[in-house]
């Protein structure tokens, strides 16, 4: 029985055989394409072949793709785990014709595959084209020996499109009769069991699209300047096929991750539906999870990171229906390294960073996973039968506790109920509302009647230009602004560097001929066309078409380009030190500091941090040549340089190139040599998400004047402990020994002085139903000292309950305890809740323990008086 890697290189052994070019899989994240989240299909690294942008380096290629289908038109996620066939994440067997080979060569070679090489049964196979493809209905009929009935037409599943825009076309499909026993809709009386009947019998295997047109905004097909064939088949089910298993989890591709979750979770898939549905969708998500992680993906509350939060949160939800608790998903990461590394080496190489980025992010979802589900729980026992959970809680449960509304909408479909879809996304329009509201104000849309204006250049920091169009709180103003007004103004060119790639943008002033003057406390590049200065009037005032000058704060504009640069270098000695794992997450570029965030998931050390700065400070020293070039998005890529996938890049972007240690993409100031940055200097370094860590830092003179503050620190230090440099630590940690030991002497003369009080504390406690209770005010304790008072005359006088108060003339402390015995009739927490508010305070706690704070001293022998009231 072949193995899934036997049939992936025996597919791509095959179309080597006919002369066609064997590449690696694409990142499942399309490079320099917004239009897709994931990549989806195996065609998605041609589509520039396919569109003619791009001249193919081989006109008949074949690989294997992973693909993932979790958004946008191709989403099966709601399917994963419910039946045996759909994945979020699967391998796309595929071979490409790029206006070479068309329909009769890809009809024939995939029946010759499957029939001759793999041997399947040629009575179980069918085939179907688009409505009005005669012209492959006839090759079905001319290439191969498959009997006409068997070869079927269908309109909406015979149409291949990617997306909402991009290349399509006819399509022909070749499914496989897997027998009556395999249906899954045998309890449906009204179902018949037929190709694309909606059944596990009759599964698609392979589909042979013949891509001849591209798909407008406006929906229109245009013509494509050549004919392809893009062809896919899911390495999972013709595994399955191949295997002659029930199912494509019963392949080696899955077998080995569920045979990990069973021994984890002490249960045997095959035994329970309820339960096989949990182990499908576990080893469905540890593939996909692990895959993402390895090409760069990490958890976040927006966009790709927050797909992956999704699934990963989902699979952890189903483990704990299992009965998994804690983190356990990480630890099938190695069984996916396992199965799938060959194939995808990033796998093994990134396995520990793949598995801590998992734990983290099941160990933080943990936290909130039972409180989430007890509040769950709590309100479906408030619903009827077709009844639908709330907005608000959904809501509720993804704001406070993390729930995805996809898996709470999961977990409310297997009890029967829905979600108000609706209600929570009003309460997540109200949320984004107030987030906008916080943000800063950008009214001018490029888009809204093709304004633009131009960024004259990094090294000039003066301009003349015209007024274009000037806006005050979103109202555009014709007839101009006046003194103390605060605007948005554009202009027809602007030496004036709009924030954006992390750097933040030039502030300066305007001004004109006549004498008006303008403040720019702001830029902004809403669109990377549209450069919008923010301004208060200082004198007189504007009007479009009125000429500026415009001026930047050119010594702030040098200190942002020293920042900037160095977290170029910076990038790169990461990458060195720690790892090519390292990958650039965000920055801020300020004129005295810098902020960069980046993928990795341990603390950088004192040690790790040391030997980066003094990297980054000996390729400053280098004093290479910053070179900027503009060029084609392909060509940059072939350079090598550095770019971050998941951002967005037009056609023509820019590189820096720092000597041969640095190549990126970026559009910021630069300086003309590394050595101009001078210095590097790290402030600090922590961790702000799963598996992202930060670096603080400053550069230049910044870096300098934070170098001779920390010496007048020290020198402060120094002059007040009265030493050297040289003594000065011997000196401290003399000065800190002694001060420990006073501490331990006064700590041993609060514990006699609470044991001398005890004693008489004792002897005024009442009698009251059967137990002891003492409210009274001790001094000159501090808040250890009173608890082990409280403690002791406690255990003395128990069964009890024991009230005692202090203050030091500003403030009060209380504290409650009560026996375990008595905590049913009297309750810490709720006894201290009602004196606190008599002395200006407020506290809780346990039921045998409390403590509270107050403000007003003078009222603390009645708040204690009132403990006897209460209890008695």
């Amino acid at each position: 029985m072949p193995s899934g890697s036997d049939i992936r290189s025996g597919f791509l052994d095959f179309f080597r055989a006919r002369e066609h070019r064997i590449v690696d899989s694409a990142p499942i994240v399309p490079e320099g394409d917004p239009s897709l989240m994931f990549t989806n299909a195996g065609m998605v690294q041609f589509k520039k072949i396919f569109l003619g942008d791009v001249t193919p380096a081989a006109l008949r290629v074949a690989d294997s793709q992973k693909c993932l289908r979790l958004s946008g038109k191709h989403n099966d996620l709601e399917e994963v785990g419910r039946d045996t066939y759909h994945h979020t994440l699967f391998e796309m067997l595929g071979n490409w014709s790029f206006g070479d080979y068309y329909k009769p060569e890809a009809i024939s070679w995939a029946w010759e595959l499957l029939t001759d090489v793999w041997g399947l049964p040629k009575s179980q196979l069918y085939a179907t084209v688009y409505t009005t493809d005669d012209e492959a209905a006839a090759e079905w009929a001319r290439v191969t020996d498959l009997p006409k009935e068997r070869v079927l037409r269908f309109e909406e599943e015979n149409f291949w499109e990617m997306g909402e825009v991009g290349p399509c076309g006819p399509c022909s499909e070749i499914h496989f009769d897997r027998g009556p026993g395999t249906c899954d809709q045998q309890g449906d009386a009204t179902h018949v069991c037929a190709v694309n009947a909606g059944c596990a019998r009759y599964i698609e295997l392979w589909n042979l699209v013949f891509i001849q047109y591209n798909r407008e905004a406006d929906r229109s097909l245009r013509d494509l300047p050549s004919k392809h064939v893009d062809t896919g088949m899911g390495l999972e089910r013709v595994t399955a096929v191949l295997q002659d298993v029930p199912s494509n989890y019963d392949t080696d591709l899955f077998r080995g991750i569920i045979g990990a979750t069973e021994a984890l979770a002490g249960r045997e898939y095959g035994v329970r539906a309820e339960d096989d549905v949990s182990f499908r969708v576990i080893a469905d998500h540890a593939r996909a999870v692990s895959i993402m992680i390895a090409d760069h993906v990490l958890p976040s509350n927006e966009g790709r990171g927050y797909v992956l939060r999704r699934i990963l949160r989902r699979a952890a939800r189903h483990g704990k229906m299992i009965g998994l608790e804690g983190p356990f998903l990480t630890r099938l990461v190695e069984t996916v390294a396992t199965t799938l590394g060959g194939a995808y080496p990033d796998l093994r190489t990134r396995q520990s960073s793949i598995a801590e980025v998992v734990r983290t992010e099941e160990s933080r979802f943990a936290e909130t996973l039972d409180k989430g589900l007890s509040l769950l729980e709590a309100e479906v026992a408030k619903l009827g039968s077709g009844g639908a959970l709330s907005g608000e809680v959904a809501f509720r449960l993804y704001d406070t506790y993390g729930f995805p509304l996809d898996l709470t909408e999961d977990i409310m479909r297997s009890r029967g109920l829905g979600v108000d879809d609706a209600g929570f996304a009003r309460m997540m329009e109200a949320q984004r509302a107030r987030g906008r509201g916080a943000k800063k104000f950008v009214t001018l849309d490029a888009s809204a009647d093709g304004r633009r204006s131009r960024f004259v250049g990094d090294r000039i920091t003066e301009w003349e230009s015209p007024v274009t169009t000037l806006s005050v709180k979103g109202e555009e103003r014709p007839g101009g602004i006046r003194e103390g007004e605060t605007a948005e103004l554009v202009t027809e060119e602007t030496p004036f560097y709009g924030e954006s790639g992390g750097q933040v943008g030039d502030v300066g002033t305007l001004t004109t001929e006549r004498g008006d003057l303008l403040e720019v406390i702001d830029t902004l590049r809403p669109q990377p066309d549209l450069t919008v200065h923010r301004v208060v009037v200082v004198r007189g005032g504007i009007a479009p078409g009125d000429t500026l000058r415009l001026t930047i704060d050119a010594s702030r504009r040098a200190a942002i380009r020293l920042n900037h640069s160095v977290t170029h270098l910076l990038h790169g000695v990461l990458r060195v030190q720690l790892g090519e794992h390292v990958r650039q997450a965000g920055s801020l570029v300020a004129a005295d500091r810098l902020r960069f965030d980046f993928n990795h998931t341990k603390p950088v050390d004192d040690a790790q941090l040391k030997a980066i700065e003094d990297e980054v400070n000996v390729r400053i020293r280098a004093n290479v040549e910053c070179v900027s070039e503009e060029l084609s998005f392909d060509e940059a890529m072939k350079r090598g340089a550095l770019a971050f996938f998941g951002d967005k890049y037009g056609d023509r972007v820019r590189i820096v190139q720092m000597g041969a240690f640095s190549l990126e993409l970026c559009g910021g100031s630069h300086v003309v040599r590394t050595g101009d940055i001078g210095l590097f200097k790290f402030h600090g370094e922590t961790g702000v998400a799963a598996g992202v860590r930060r670096v603080e830092a400053a550069s230049g003179p910044g870096a300098l004047a934070w170098i001779q503050q920390r010496e007048h620190y020290l020198r402060q230090i120094r002059e007040t402990l009265r030493a050297s440099d040289d003594d000065a630590v011997d000196r401290l940690e003399k000065l800190l020994a002694e001060q420990r030991e006073m501490e331990k002497k006064l700590a041993k003369l609060q514990r006699d002085r609470a044991g001398a009080q005890s004693g008489d504390l004792a002897a005024q406690a009442r009698q009251v139903d059967g137990f002891q209770v003492l409210a009274a005010r001790v001094d000159d304790l501090d808040d250890k000292a009173l608890r082990e008072l409280v403690d002791r005359l406690k255990e003395k006088l128990a069964p009890s309950v024991i009230a005692l108060g202090t203050t030091d003339g500003a403030k009060v402390t209380l504290i409650a305890a009560v026996s375990k015995e008595l905590v049913k009739r009297v309750h810490a927490g709720n006894l201290i809740k009602q004196i606190a508010p008599l002395v200006g305070g407020g506290g809780g706690g346990r039921p045998d323990f409390a403590q509270a704070g107050g403000k007003d001293p003078g009222r603390l022998d009645e708040a204690l008086a009132k403990v006897y009231e209460l209890v008695e």
